[in-house]
């Protein structure tokens, strides 16, 4: 059982290698925002550990659970999941994507009142190709395997060039709409001096005439 949990960290560690961390607490959430287009595919690995990797790491007890909305902050997936796990969803729009891991508390934790540190690679659009899949057993296979994946790539791309496009269109959108706000606002602005002016000379006229000055 040790050389088993041992190998499994093991290949957490190589698969997590590159991927960010940060340290959570007792029932204490944090989230990361990601820019995810529409009908794109996203996989995750995450790894759940102490800060001080002399303690155990295997706890039956401990666990994260993972919650992720959509950019109108509507649930897309909420599940729970042990200190090792690999998870995947499909954005269904466009926009800022929030995943959310909260650890769960329980006084059977070795981990109790310690702060631990959650390893996580999130791989946008990304299918990595692994040689020893049953459909890669021969140079056919292999090679149609591989083309998929560049389809996949290609389809990716497009897809993410397809939102750029859309905010910089919704940008340009905002700012023609500013700069037309701006420019009414000062057309009031220099209409309201020029009535504030007639108004004073018209006194001003009125204030001579009366004082029988012209």
């Amino acid at each position: 059982m040790t050389m088993r949990w041992a190998g499994l960290f093991l290949q957490a560690y190589l698969t997590l290698a590159a991927a960010m961390y940060f340290d959570l607490g007792e029932q204490e959430e944090r989230c990361i925002i990601e820019e995810i287009p529409e009908d794109v595919l996203v996989t995750g690995y995450f790894l759940l550990q102490p800060w001080d990797l002399k303690s155990s790491t295997h706890t039956p007890h401990l666990g994260v659970t993972l919650t992720v909305r959509d950019p109108s902050h509507e649930v897309l997936m909420t599940k729970r999941y042990g200190i090792f796990a690999k998870f995947t969803f499909t954005a269904h729009e466009s926009g800022q994507h929030f995943l959310c891991f909260q650890t769960n508390s329980t006084r059977f934790s070795v981990f109790a009142g310690e702060r631990l540190k959650l390893h996580l690679d999130v791989q946008i659009g990304e299918h990595v190709m692994n040689p020893k899949d049953d459909r890669a057993k021969d140079n056919l296979k292999t090679l149609e395997y591989g083309l998929q994946h560049l389809i996949d790539q290609m389809v990716y791309i497009t897809k993410q060039q397809d939102y750029q496009r859309e905010k910089e269109e919704l940008f340009r959108q905002i700012s023609e709409d500013t700069n037309s706000t701006v420019l009414w606002w000062a057309v009031v602005q220099i209409s309201l001096l020029i009535l504030v002016g007639f108004w004073q000379m018209k006194r001003l006229k009125d204030f001579f005439i009366a004082k029988k000055l012209v």
